[in-house]
């Protein structure tokens, strides 16, 4: 049985809040289509104190901001859009394309078409979120999009410009310094202005979140997602300290960020809880984690390794941390995450900052269904037949004539109807013309 020595508040005040921000968003993207242009502006001034004569910036403006940043920071942006791209190159390797001959003379195949724009969210509001720029634009490219729409906020009225010489860098064919709901609505049904896109990408606020939700199917999006997630699975080796720390990386994110330790050691569990309350009135960070973790993190005590990783499943957290003797193990025992990180040398942040794969993962138990972006998000698998010898098409024809007309589908076996026709003769007793 499972021991909680620390609970989250109930869900009931977090689904009341959701109701708030659902309704903001509806009534913000109903103007954005009624207004456009006007509306998006009025929103960019209300919310974040930004209305130049254009928000999209010119090619001019890029390179002036880019050539702003201190070189250490871009060399280090490309080296991580490196890794980011030499992974997406192997996920997209891993994607084959195929034509095989099912029949005499019917040939079945399979591409893979990327979609032709994406508008990618950068957040920025308080951090410039650098990295989301390499997760969103450089795997779109690498799938091929021929347009990438890039929108990010400004910081307190200022250009975010280290997020800027990212999305560039990532390869983004617009950019745009635009935030929020009117970010993705004017992305998702275009304005004067803006072109829409087919599918965005990238994580934000619960603002942001509310509104890919709604939009979804007008467009497509890469996944719902919610506050950022950390669960850290430990056993009686795992360090305690490094397990607080590893914590509060995430629950810095926000407010609402959950962190959770589920261990098989009472005293790995009980140490964490000190090392936090102890490392936290340091943090520079600590008006987000101090709540996040007040009000968001648990700490679950259980009997053995087989009720950790059952009830890790069950939380189908976004990223889990692997603090065990033997990591390894939970490839084997676990299948509901968005990302593992195993051993202690291999830290959630890695994953959100430098490591290669892609920060965009799925959260609120949505890992029960799906996995994070990746280069396939932005492809559309498409299949393709052909069939022209004639015994196959004749066969296929009354098939179809007999299997649709037990569905009581006339039209359809009418069409295979004049296959075997055209094939092989067959008569057309429905056919008086």
């Amino acid at each position: 049985m499972a021991e909680i020595l620390k609970h989250a508040v109930p869900k009931a005040e977090v689904t009341a809040s959701l109701d708030q921000v659902r309704a903001t968003v509806t009534a913000v993207i109903a103007d954005i289509r009624e207004r456009g242009d006007a509306a998006v502006r009025a929103y960019s001034e209300k919310f974040d104190r930004w209305s130049p004569d254009s928000f999209r910036l010119s090619e001019e403006e890029v390179e002036k901001i880019v050539a702003s940043v201190p070189q250490q920071v871009i060399d280090d942006i490309r080296f991580v859009q490196d890794q980011v791209r030499s992974f997406a190159r192997h996920q997209l390797d891993s994607l084959g394309e195929f034509e095989v001959e099912t029949l005499p003379g019917v040939r079945l195949g399979q591409k893979h078409i990327p979609v032709r724009a994406a508008g990618a969210y950068i957040p920025g509001g308080r951090y410039p979120l650098t990295a989301s720029a390499h997760m969103t634009i450089v795997t779109a490219k690498v799938a091929g999009v021929p347009r990438v729409v890039a929108c990010t906020p400004p910081i307190r009225g200022e250009i975010p410009a280290a997020t800027v010489a990212a999305m560039h860098l990532a390869g983004a064919d617009e950019i745009w310094l635009l935030g929020g709901v009117q970010a993705v609505a004017a992305m998702a049904v275009g304005t004067d202005t803006m072109e829409p896109v087919n599918l965005i990408a990238g994580p934000g606020n619960a603002y942001v979140a509310e509104a890919k939700r709604q939009l979804f199917g007008e467009i497509g999006i890469d996944l719902f997602a919610g506050p950022t997630e950390i669960l850290v699975l430990a056993d009686d080796t795992a360090d305690p300290f490094v397990c607080a720390v590893d914590l509060l990386s995430q629950a810095e994110h926000g407010p609402d960020s959950p962190a959770v330790l589920i261990t098989t050691s009472r005293e790995v569990a009980e140490r964490t809880i000190t090392e936090v309350e102890r490392l936290l009135p340091g943090m520079p960070t600590r008006d987000f984690a101090e709540p996040a973790w007040r009000d968001h993190g648990q700490v679950h005590v259980v009997d053995s390794l087989d009720e950790l990783y059952e009830l890790a499943d069950d939380f189908a957290f976004e990223h889990v941390e692997v603090l065990t003797a033997e990591p390894r193990l939970a490839l084997e025992r676990m299948s509901q995450y968005g990302a593992l990180f195993l051993g202690e040398g291999t830290c959630v942040s890695f994953g959100d900052k430098v490591i290669g794969t892609n920060h965009v993962l799925p959260t609120r138990g949505a890992a029960r269904y799906t996995g994070g972006l990746w280069v396939g998000k932005y492809l559309k698998t498409v299949t393709y037949q052909e069939v022209t010898d004639t015994g196959s098409q004749a066969l296929l024809g009354r098939l179809c004539g007999r299997a649709s007309r037990v569905e009581l589908f006339e039209g359809h076996a009418r069409s295979g109807d004049v296959r075997a026709a055209r094939a092989a003769g067959d008569e057309l007793p429905w056919n008086t013309a």
